[in-house]
């Protein structure tokens, strides 16, 4: 009997350490209006939808008759398109905003994350603001939803430019460390509670290219805006809704011009599938950038917007 005590001893030690553990880090959830201030400053602005406080950015002249409509990728928020929106708003009208679950707009009361869900929110957003037809840029989730908005609606929808897009199978060891915790159910009791600092840094900097170019201040902001109230849970349900590859072959059905822009350092939608948007899609160019990663239009937006400014201008 004596090794049946020790396994009960072991057990007790190893859930102290965890309950340890969990006080030593645990992080409560933040108001939205704790987080406003930093993060929602002007030209941000909050427009009610589907019983939400969307968080967004419209900015430029608004007599353009095509804007360009910016789409982040998961646990990610508006502010990855800050470069690209501070310049394009000089010429065009640009529009960024916080897709349900991340950032400041939070969670859906449906709690409705799959990629149908995200479209339709896509089309009424630009209903309510006005919008008859855009040009859609999105990176990974973003690029899924813009791509699938143009097929659902392709008379919305004048062109296309996808970073680093998914729609195609991927690995799920491929994804960083944040989502891999986020994906394993067993974990999630810990991990909405104690979503630390370092996970959330090591998650950034993994879809950098060269991680040596993370800051602080962007640390900081994935790791609070992680923290909005009801955002933890909602990655949680977003990875249990997520199926990557499903829709595949509706990408056939993209029409519209597309530009396709890959970091050749992305390490979790692998390079390899640029070329197959471009072999799926009849109007589409594609472009590599050496030693940028998965979310290359934060990590080097003028070089990225550079690239694609003829496309997006035309």
């Amino acid at each position: 009997m004596n090794w049946i005590k020790r396994i009960w001893w072991i057990a007790i030690v190893l859930g102290l350490f965890v309950t340890v553990g969990v006080w030593a880090t645990w992080e409560p959830d933040k108001q939205l209006g704790q987080l406003v201030a930093r993060w929602a400053p002007e030209p941000s602005t909050f427009v009610e939808l589907d019983g939400m406080q969307v968080h967004l950015r419209d900015t430029g002249p608004r007599d353009d008759p095509t804007p360009i409509v910016l789409i982040h990728g998961m646990a990610s928020s508006l502010h990855t398109w800050e470069g690209w929106q501070t310049d394009l708003q000089k010429h065009r009208r640009v529009i960024s905003f916080d897709l349900p679950g991340f950032g400041l707009t939070g969670p859906s009361p449906q709690s409705d994350y799959r990629i149908d869900a995200y479209t339709r929110f896509v089309l009424r957003l630009l209903d309510s603001l006005g919008v008859k037809r855009v040009i859609l840029a999105g990176n990974a989730l973003g690029g899924e939803v813009a791509w699938q908005t143009a097929v659902l609606a392709p008379d919305r929808v004048k062109k296309l430019v996808l970073v680093s897009s998914d729609g195609y199978p991927q690995s799920p060891l491929s994804m960083p460390l944040a989502f891999q915790m986020a994906s394993a159910k067993g974990w999630r009791w810990i991990v909405e509670r104690v979503l630390s600092r370092a996970v959330v840094a090591s998650s950034v900097r993994s879809v950098y290219g060269d991680p040596s170019k993370v800051t602080k201040d962007q640390v900081e902001r994935y790791y609070q805006l992680s923290l909005r109230v009801g955002n933890r849970k909602a990655l949680f349900l977003r990875m249990d809704q997520a199926q990557y590859g499903y829709s595949a072959n509706l990408i056939r059905r993209v029409q519209q011009p597309t530009l396709v822009l890959w970091g050749e350092r992305d390490q979790m939608n692998p390079v390899e599938h640029g070329p197959y948007f471009c072999r799926d899609i009849p109007k589409c160019k594609l472009l590599t950038f050496p030693g940028l990663g998965h979310i290359s239009q934060e990590e080097d937006p003028v070089t990225t917007l550079n690239a694609a400014r003829a496309f997006l201008m035309q």
